[in-house]
């Protein structure tokens, strides 16, 4: 059978589309070793809130402590996280107004405790509700990827966090979560971005640029146009003008190829 041009941009058009689809698959696994350890977070939380509420009473900021040794672990076997804990949702415990159950692991692998003021009369921290770590969990119900954000509350570091609503009695109690340093997750992902045919880069439901590898799409960026949150939801690929949209394989981010 002859050649013909057809035949050849077919051809071309068909290995891009793998070639997508692999890195897709490849960013969904390296992020879904994260989500598993906030997962174990998530199960642990629920359990804790669970049998306090079995025994009558309402949960309490030193109930937590018992997360500490899951979360320890976590933190010393999952080479991406470099924090994770429990975000308490407004008036869920009895004692505290809020409530964060965070460790982080130093730059000597030293394991410590996020210790903030959370008093309204007098801390910035106070009211961490608005932030889309927390607000994209409690609004969907679903898993969610924040940022890249520069992590004042935590590490100073630029970061993206993982998150996941933590429910009790069929009520939000708050988000278990983790913290991955931009830079480890770039070193991650930018080689696989590489291998792409099209500048690409990563956004997450927002639209805000996870990782690119595309000079026009800058990490912390917002790629506007697409409605990313209903692709997600939809877990298909699709077209864009001038983009080739591609979920990432059950994370919540998509890779946008952008035409030369």
């Amino acid at each position: 059978m002859g050649w013909s041009p057809g035949r050849a941009v077919s051809a071309a058009a068909t290995l891009d589309t793998d070639v997508a689809a692999w890195v897709a698959s490849q960013v969904g696994g390296a992020l879904e070793s994260v989500f598993d350890a906030v997962a174990a977070t998530r199960a642990d939380t629920a359990d804790l809130l669970a049998r306090a509420l079995a025994r009558g009473r309402r949960p309490a900021s030193a109930d937590l402590a018992a997360l500490r040794p899951g979360l320890h672990r976590r933190l010393t076997g999952q080479g991406l996280v470099s924090g994770a804990g429990f975000v308490a949702a407004p008036g869920l415990l009895a004692d505290v107004p809020a409530w964060l159950e965070w460790w982080q692991q130093d730059g000597d692998g030293d394991l410590r405790p996020l210790l903030l003021d959370l008093d309204p009369g007098h801390s910035a921290y106070s009211d961490y509700t608005h932030w889309d770590w927390f607000t994209l969990p409690r609004d969907t119900g679903h898993r969610a990827v924040a940022g890249p954000y520069v992590d004042y509350l935590c590490s100073d570091e630029y970061s993206l966090t993982l998150s996941a609503p933590v429910t009790t009695a069929g009520r939000f109690a708050g988000v278990a979560a983790a913290d991955v340093y931009l830079r480890h997750f770039e070193a991650v992902v930018l080689p696989l971005l590489r291998r792409l045919p099209r500048p690409a880069h990563l956004v997450n439901a927002r639209g805000r640029v996870a990782a690119s590898a595309d000079p026009a799409h800058l990490a912390g960026s917002l790629t506007k146009g697409p409605r990313f949150g209903d692709l997600l939801a939809g877990a298909a690929p699709a077209d864009h003008p001038g983009l080739r949209l591609v979920p990432c394989h059950g994370v919540p981010l998509v890779l946008v190829l952008r035409e030369d």
